[in-house]
């Protein structure tokens, strides 16, 4: 069984546009805390990270639920989603 999906990762604070494959069996909240670690470390502290930031859908502006694994979310190959 395929155990990540491919996502379109969008911050506009930075203004990137990023291709992730994420965990299916992980939770939203701790897929948010792997990507805003990564953006600090890829972007020379750009990018901070903030406890109030989310993850939204772009196609239907819906907020990702923390809580949430993302196998039990819409997000599948080719979702397309924002951080803010």
């Amino acid at each position: 069984m395929n155990n990540k999906i491919l996502i379109q990762l969008e911050i506009p604070v930075i203004e990137k546009k990023y291709d992730l494959f994420i965990p299916i069996n992980k939770k939203i909240g701790t897929v948010k805390r792997l990507i805003e670690e990564s953006l600090v470390e890829i972007t020379n502290d750009a990018y901070m990270i903030k406890p109030e930031s989310n993850l939204y859908s772009k196609e239907t502006g819906a907020i990702y639920n923390v809580n949430e694994t993302v196998r039990d979310t819409d997000l599948k190959n080719g979702s397309r989603i924002i951080l803010v």
